[in-house]
């Protein structure tokens, strides 16, 4: 019988409810000049060397005996090279899954014995849930790793897709998807900051809404882990 306690679950139900105390307006965008491949490989190049500064939520408790260790795990970063500029595409996961019901996300998942590194991981689940084939994904660089509160350890790979690319949506999985423009991603003033108490302690998190009205129920509420490692992305591409 294992000794180790339950992996907490994300305290929030609804995070659409919870009050914004600010924006990071007064963090500058980055230039429109520094959002191309070749500038973006360029940093991911320098990645290996660099401390993001949101590094997870349970990132504290890695080394606590009483959890089970870390899994790892990986996501795509997926760029769409558009007239207007690239575009991140994300996906929003169905409402009946078990893990983060509904939210926006990046295509991605658990490593696998089979894997042989976190760039085939995240190769290998883009193409389960959205169909994406690999040879249409052109490698830029990886991100830090971010240590989820479901303690997963998360490699962020950033992908170059083929602009004629096409998908086939896993519908157990995934409800449907969204090319939302990286330059507004890369612009503090639409990252909202949140604030809640959970457990007696202040908690905080980033959401970037995005749509026509981002305060209507049919924006894509990007947030959580989804929002943090796109908000170290900002960081890594300001430097």
């Amino acid at each position: 019988m294992s000794s180790h306690r339950p992996i907490p679950r994300p305290p929030i139900r609804n995070p659409r409810a919870v009050p914004v105390i600010g924006t990071d307006s007064h963090l500058p965008p980055v230039p429109a000049e520094w959002l191309t491949p070749s500038h973006i490989r360029a940093r991911l190049a320098e990645a290996a060397h660099w401390s993001p500064p949101i590094v997870g939520d349970a990132v504290h408790q890695i080394h606590d005996p009483s959890l089970p260790p870390p899994r790892p795990a990986s996501v795509l970063i997926p760029l769409v090279p558009r007239a207007d500029g690239l575009q991140v595409l994300l996906t929003r996961r169905t409402d009946h899954l078990r893990d983060h019901a509904g939210q926006i996300s990046f295509p991605g998942g658990r490593a696998e014995p089979e894997d042989r590194d976190a760039i085939q991981t995240a190769l290998r689940e883009a193409e389960e849930e959205v169909g994406l084939a690999p040879s249409d994904v052109q490698i830029l660089g990886q991100l830090p790793t971010y240590t989820t509160v479901t303690r997963y350890c998360v490699t962020p790979v950033v992908g170059l897709l083929d602009p004629a690319h096409t998908l086939q949506l896993d519908a157990f999985e995934v409800a449907g998807t969204a090319e939302v423009p990286l330059s507004f991603l890369m612009t503090p003033a639409h990252h909202r900051r949140h604030r809640f108490e959970w457990e007696g302690q202040e908690r905080h998190f980033l959401s970037m809404p995005w749509g026509s009205d981002p305060d209507m129920p049919d924006a894509w509420f990007i947030w959580g882990a989804t929002a943090a490692m796109l908000r170290n992305f900002y960081h890594l591409l300001a430097r």
